[in-house]
């Protein structure tokens, strides 16, 4: 049997154990779909289409957070690389993993059709993305894509993880190849454990310090780091606060004090950042200046581009740990069993952290209960209905918070339990990213949430029909205030500054006259759907339709008029 380039790619994914390939169609992998196509029944990763090249990216980046492992998309040519941008600028920012796998007309001219192979044949495709992505590149035969493919999901596997793009020309997809050689192994790279010399010194830190703080941000992503700084911060007597672009501290942990930032921050004279890649914002959370002393642990510094300042303000650090953050939490652990005397003050400290801790969830509890009845639905009351209807569910919050209510009332205590925000600041993520955690969630038996603002949806809102055609199990909950609340408020606050009227600063803000009926929008897409839920009275029957919907296999939607804070 003959076989074609595009054959051999797809037998590189199978081999690199690649199991969903997310794509819009498009004419210039022809040869790759085919190839994907013809695998299906022997091994080969499931496809997934969406109607937009930047839901297939949200997609990715949503299961790479969900699983820890990379997805493949398959972008077609530069229009679709081009609609695949912003998209792709968020995985970059958010540092996921993901396998790019773009396509160009024919790179020899000869064999190019009349205008549309001139237009959509590029010059080296990748550098158009180049600025955000890890690596990118163009093999022009088989053997050179073959090294190349695998060479892409080594580095975007390799921490600091990111998106990396290889464009496939047309030649080197669709020519047949006479004979292929056995694919060479892949091995990954292994982990960057801590320098001893440098726990040591941390130690010592530790030891003198009188309140220690940890702070996580990205940190969950690696192995085992989630359950190791549970321990950590109960061994040395440490609060908990995560940075919430990964899920790092469970909410019912007693050193967990997120959401009572200000309060850590201004007491602390030692931080112990884990993955943090903004330390400036995490000390700006503080009503003082933060005197105490950081420790940096980490490998953000490893991958720094020019295009974009997502490395952040330079911050002055005592000590720079450049290692995996589980390593380096296993480490500390280790070694601070050998310090009997610096436990006893661990344990004093313990005892007003968890104090500290159930006190708040108290008060957060307080305040929901307080705004059950108000009109729009509160954000509290309404994470706490959505809450209640998922019950003990074994769910994971794919996209939104709710003004960080989700997480103050919900018991949350597994890994990758919460997905976190979109990385680039990119409107239009939380749909799509959903049904990349939706596709993790279907292979694991678990159950997806998905607190959607109106506005982020209506840029994508096609990536419904993917849900709707895979099946997937996911609970999209509408936040609906309306329009676009944070230019809203800007707009408030230029007209302050410049003593004018607030009256108009929802001109040109607010998604009104008409207001775009959500429910029947979900519904023409194939996902049952009910709303707009108005009444404090209505949420609770709502919602449990929903989750039931749900549980029975497929997707809901629930769109509630909720206020903007």
């Amino acid at each position: 049997m003959t076989r074609y380039g595009s054959d051999i790619v797809v037998d590189v994914l199978v081999d690199l154990g690649i199991g969903h390939v997310a794509f819009n169609p498009g004419a210039s992998f022809r040869g790759l779909h085919d190839s994907l196509v013809d695998r299906l029944d022997d091994g080969g990763p499931r496809l997934t289409m969406t109607l937009h090249e930047e839901i297939a990216v949200a997609a990715a980046h949503g299961y790479a957070k969900a699983t820890g492992r990379p997805m493949a998309v398959a972008l077609h040519d530069v229009v679709g690389l081009q609609h695949a941008c912003m998209a792709l600028f968020n995985a970059w920012c958010d540092r996921v993993p993901m396998l790019v796998l773009g396509a160009t007309g024919p790179v020899d001219a000869a064999r190019r059709r009349p205008w549309i192979d001139w237009i959509h044949t590029a010059n080296v495709q990748g550098s158009h993305v180049r600025d955000f992505v890890k690596w990118d590149d163009q093999p022009m035969s088989v053997p050179a894509a073959v090294e190349s493919v695998q060479r892409a999901y080594l580095l975007a596997t390799t921490p600091p993880q990111a998106p990396t793009y290889v464009c496939l020309p047309v030649e080197v997809q669709e020519d047949a190849v006479e004979a292929h050689a056995e694919l060479p192994p892949v091995r990954p790279v292994g982990r960057a454990a801590p320098d001893p010399s440098a726990i040591d010194d941390v130690l010592g830190l530790i030891a003198d310090s009188r309140r220690p703080i940890i702070v996580a941000d990205r940190a969950a992503d690696r192995p085992g780091a989630f359950e190791a700084l549970g321990e950590l911060a109960l061994a040395i007597g440490a609060p908990l606060l995560d940075g919430g672009a990964r899920f790092n501290v469970a909410t019912t942990h007693p050193n967990d004090l997120t959401g009572d930032e200000r309060q850590v921050l201004a007491s602390a004279d030692l931080l112990l950042a884990f993955e943090v890649a903004d330390l400036a914002a995490v000390l700006a959370a503080s009503p003082e200046p933060v005197t105490a002393q950081i420790v940096d642990v980490g490998l953000s510094h490893n991958l720094v581009g020019s295009w974009a300042a997502d490395y952040q303000r330079l911050v002055p650090v005592r000590v720079v740990l450049p290692a995996d953050a589980g390593l380096t939490a296993r480490a500390l652990i280790d070694g601070w069993g050998r310090r009997g005397r610096a436990r006893d003050a661990a344990e004093g400290r313990n005892r007003e952290i968890v104090a500290r801790h159930h006190a708040l969830r108290e008060e957060w509890s307080a305040v929901a209960a307080g705004s059950s009845a108000r009109t729009p639905i509160s954000t509290a009351w309404l994470a706490h209905e959505i809450g209640r209807a998922i019950g003990g569910r074994d769910a994971v919050l794919s996209n939104g918070t709710l003004n960080g209510w989700a997480r103050r009332l919900w018991d949350l205590d597994r890994p990758r339990a919460m997905l976190g925000g979109n990385g680039g600041g990119g409107i239009g993520y939380g749909i799509g990213a959903s049904v990349g955690a939706g596709l993790a969630a279907r292979d694991e038996g678990r159950m997806v949430v998905n607190l959607q603002p109106d506005g982020d949806l209506l840029y994508a809102p096609s990536a419904l029909w993917t849900m709707a055609h895979e099946a997937l199990p996911v609970l999209t909950v509408v936040w609906n205030n309306g329009g676009y609340r944070n230019s809203e408020e800007h707009a408030e606050r230029v007209a302050l500054a410049r003593s004018r009227s607030v009256d108009r600063a929802g001109i040109g803000n607010r998604i009104e006259a008409p207001a775009v009926d959500i429910a029947v929008l979900a519904r023409a897409y194939g996902i049952p759907a009910e709303g707009p839920v108005e009444s404090p009275g209505d949420l609770r029957a709502a919602l449990g339709r929903a989750v039931s919907a749900v549980a029975d296999g497929g997707p809901a939607l629930v769109e509630v008029r909720a206020a903007a804070r």
